[in-house]
């Protein structure tokens, strides 16, 4: 019954409910850790006084976490610089670490693994991906027996909460955004989370745990939701789809195809059906087949439970200490990608302009599945102009770009013309 003793780095929200969680639920993760956790040092830039610490000391030193009475150094401080230093300072002591920090693992994440392999300690990151959901220990243990093809998902409840609300309750983007922000969704500087950084960080994590691989995060392919314009998300409707914003991983023969983009999912798939800020990632297996799971995916709650979820498996002995990857796989991003698309092209009010669009598609040997025109959707201006809207059939990434460049070249097509990908989850 001797304790797993608790080394706290950082004492924001998340680290703030941690330390709740520990103290509150002390009996109960007791029984299932089959021995006490115990919080006995925290460190933190600031005091927090309205934080209850029970038992434990306090400082304001991180270096105060290297003392004796430490097994395991929970990093909940955040970036990459000082959260390395104390990562790298722990397991160079012999401690075990768990972390919630997605940016130093897509950053730093093979070095540190390598690391902690050669000092025999273990690394807990369940929380640094998809919040409350349990993905890492799926895919870890649960699907063990599986050879992993393909992961995908929503993994940034912000962008997913910004377009449910531009879906349901019709805002347009950047009002969308300020409730985010009003209701502490969305940081003050939301840009990590709607140009796609934060997605593509979690991304890689799940793609190299996913695939046995270490993954270059520069390789990733990134888009974000500030182009997204209300009216995309009405007529994906009206086609028959929901507008979300996915990671994508697939294996190749010559290395992962890594991608974070927004697209079309059709309304009868079931990561189109989930909203707000939850999350949703799929993991397709050469055994089970496709798995889902959904939750919430940030908030302090959600994510302490995660990290609390790591120590109790350090308390039983069941956390592993990282293994090397099997192999480094490049990132393939976009290039290989073929799939339907969505265009919404803003064209002049004048005879024979759908006619050009749909020659330049044509010479292409790509084929309109799906067309929404109405007069009444002519906007004014210097000429009076309506958005032509069109579903392709599957084309490669390479004869997409050309022939949106085509189209923009034709005198009949005025603007910039919206191109977004179907998803296709299958597989």
């Amino acid at each position: 019954m001797t304790p797993l003793r608790v080394g706290l780095a950082g004492l924001g929200t998340v680290g703030g409910t941690v330390a709740k969680l520990l103290r509150d639920n002390a009996r109960l993760i007791e029984r299932r850790a089959g021995r006490p956790v115990a919080l006995t040092r925290v460190a933190s830039r600031t005091p927090k006084p309205g934080i209850d610490l029970g038992q434990a000391t306090f400082d304001t030193d991180l270096r105060a976490l290297g003392a004796d009475d430490v097994d395991v150094v929970v990093e909940l401080i955040g970036g990459e610089t000082v959260a390395k230093e104390v990562v790298a300072t722990a397991i160079g002591a012999g401690r075990h670490v768990v972390t919630a920090n997605k940016a130093l693992l897509a950053a730093h994440g093979e070095e540190i693994f390598l690391t902690a392999n050669r000092s025999g300690v273990s690394v807990g990151f369940e929380a640094s991906v998809a919040g409350g959901i349990p993905i890492v220990n799926a895919l870890r243990t649960g699907l063990a027996a599986n050879r992993i093809d393909a992961i995908a998902g929503i993994v940034n409840g912000t962008s997913n909460y910004i377009l449910t609300a531009m879906e349901e309750e019709g805002l347009d983007f950047a009002t969308a955004l300020a409730d985010a922000q009003r209701l502490g969704y969305a940081e003050a500087d939301p840009t990590f989370d709607v140009e796609g950084i934060d997605a593509a960080q979690k991304l890689a994590i799940l793609a190299a745990l996913a695939f046995d691989a270490t993954i270059d995060f520069d390789g990733v392919h990134v888009e974000g939701i500030s182009g997204i314009d209300i009216e995309d998300i009405r007529y994906a409707r009206e086609l028959g789809f929901s507008i979300k914003h996915l990671g994508i991983a697939r294996m190749h023969a010559d290395g992962v195809e890594a991608r974070v983009h927004p697209a079309l999912v059709p309304e009868s798939v079931l990561i189109g059906k989930v909203s707000g800020v939850m999350n949703a990632v799929m993991a397709h297996g050469n055994a089970v087949g496709p798995t889902l799971y959904v939750g919430p995916g940030a908030g302090g709650m959600p994510t302490a439970s995660a990290v609390v979820a790591d120590l109790v498996e350090l308390a039983r002995g069941t956390l592993p200490v990282p293994q090397p990857a099997e192999r480094r796989l490049p990132s393939l991003g976009v290039e290989g990608v073929e799939c339907p698309h969505y265009l919404k092209i803003p064209a002049i009010d004048q005879p024979g302009v759908f006619a050009e669009v749909a020659d330049v598609l044509s010479r292409y040997k790509v084929s309109i599945e799906a067309v929404i025109q109405r007069p009444q959707a002519i906007r004014t201006g210097a000429e009076p102009w309506v958005p032509i809207i069109i579903l392709t059939n599957e084309a490669p990434e390479a004869v997409a770009r050309a022939f949106v460049s085509d189209l923009g070249g034709l005198s009949g097509v005025t603007g910039e013309i919206a191109r977004i990908r179907v998803a296709d989850l299958s597989a």
